[in-house]
């Protein structure tokens, strides 16, 4: 029994938002995401990006963030964690134009650190931002979670 239940909270989520089918992959020469080969560096991608379609549109169609890390590479749904939780609402959280370690919301004014996995740093917000798994071979991020 303590097996199970070990089991179980061990594969339990902390994303509040609903999973929607995530697979893409982009090529750090392509000029598009030439902010990747950097640390710190932050791109977003949606359903136009290079004709991914839906597989790069995130919940509700509001895109994805890719952040460069020291060594990985980040990526992370658009939506808000809180907005949604709390009030039921979509919003797509913006790159901070002062600092690309950030995300904030544009509703409930929290700031997402980036390079943290995405949790709150500022605000209101109790949730981090939902993350999906990368991958990165020297050339290209691999961004998906099924």
């Amino acid at each position: 029994m303590v097996f199970a239940i070990i089991t179980v909270s061990c594969n339990k989520k902390n994303d509040v938002i609903p999973d929607v089918y995530v697979d893409f992959t982009l090529s750090l020469s392509d000029p598009e995401f030439v902010n990747l080969n950097a640390f710190g560096g932050t791109v977003t991608v949606n359903s136009a990006t290079n004709n991914w379609g839906t597989s790069a549109a995130g919940y509700d169609g509001n895109g994805i963030i890719i952040h460069a890390g020291v060594d990985e590479f980040f990526a992370y749904d658009r939506t808000c964690p809180h907005d949604y939780e709390v009030n039921g609402i979509s919003v797509r959280v913006n790159i901070d134009p002062t600092n690309s370690l950030n995300a904030i919301c544009p509703e409930c004014k929290t700031n997402y650190a980036l390079s943290a996995g995405g949790t709150p740093s500022l605000g209101i917000g109790r949730y981090p931002l939902k993350n999906y798994r990368t991958s990165f071979d020297g050339r290209y991020v691999r961004v998906w979670n099924y």
